[in-house]
């Protein structure tokens, strides 16, 4: 069984963060661990989430725990997220390193939340750390379109100008709520060629989309498909639980997916540099 740490946010009642992602990879069989960011009742944009943010003298030791445990070196992978200070974001990439050293194997999968609809959501210095710790270290980076915008200083307008901003990062990337006409998808570039998944834009999404489709994309690398399959199993898998999600204002478990598999409301395209 694959085995994920996950190091981001908890939030009890929305389908949100690294609580959402570790439900999604459960779903599909794979075992995760979560270390929380922050503990908060509900998603800040539903009102004051209720909780706080996690000392990082608190995140540091419980890191240190599941590696006593001797869990660094039988993990699969590792799936950064939000963060609420730049203490957390140092503390994650010396982590990041120290399961690289136990498990060579191991892909590091960074999405840099940092913010989103032309503002920064974290603080500044939060977002600079990400950038400057986290983004090198990752094995593919998974931002949507205005952070690979803001790590990139790139202009995004569709899929094209995304893949020639991803491409001067030099390492896959995966980017998310990328725009072509009455679709929406993401775009994934890696050695130089990309491919677009995408499916009817919705008239509006609930949260947590983003967390989803980086949980079903690390999944579907650890199953053994190739980056391109892999993006089309994750964006089918979201757009199938945003089916499920029609009048809701959060993910339902009910619609995460039990299985890795292509879906018929999923467009795939090579795209051309």
């Amino acid at each position: 069984m694959a085995r994920v740490l996950i190091l981001s946010s908890y939030v009890a009642s929305s389908r949100v963060g690294g609580g959402a992602q570790a439900l999604a990879l459960a779903r599909l069989g794979l075992e995760p661990i979560l270390i929380p960011t922050v503990l908060f009742g509900r998603h800040p944009g539903h009102g004051p989430p209720g909780g706080a943010a996690v000392e990082a003298e608190t995140f540091e030791a419980m890191i240190g725990g599941v590696e006593a445990q001797g869990l660094f070196a039988k993990l699969d992978a590792v799936i950064t997220g939000y963060f609420s200070s730049p203490e957390q974001v140092s503390i994650a990439a010396d982590t990041l390193g120290r399961v690289k050293a136990a498990a060579p194997q191991a892909r590091l999968i960074v999405d840099p939340i940092m913010g989103d609809n032309g503002r920064l959501y974290v603080k500044e210095a939060v977002a600079e750390a990400i950038a400057a710790l986290l983004a090198p270290r990752a094995d593919v980076l998974a931002p949507n379109a205005w952070e690979l915008g803001w790590l990139t200083n790139c202009a995004l307008s569709d899929p094209g100008s995304a893949f020639a901003a991803a491409r001067t990062l030099g390492k896959p990337v995966m980017v998310s709520s990328i725009r072509a006409g009455d679709a929406i998808g993401v775009v994934y570039a890696e050695a130089g060629e990309a491919w677009f998944a995408s499916h009817p834009a919705a008239t509006a999404a609930p949260n947590g989309t983003g967390d989803l489709l980086t949980a079903l994309f690390t999944a579907a690398l650890l199953g053994g498909f190739a980056g391109p399959d892999a993006l089309a199993v994750a964006v089918g898998g979201v757009a199938e639980a945003m089916g499920e999600a029609a009048g809701l204002d959060e993910l339902p478990l009910t619609g995460f997916p039990t299985t890795l598999a292509a879906s018929p409301l999923v467009r795939l395209a090579p795209l051309h540099g």
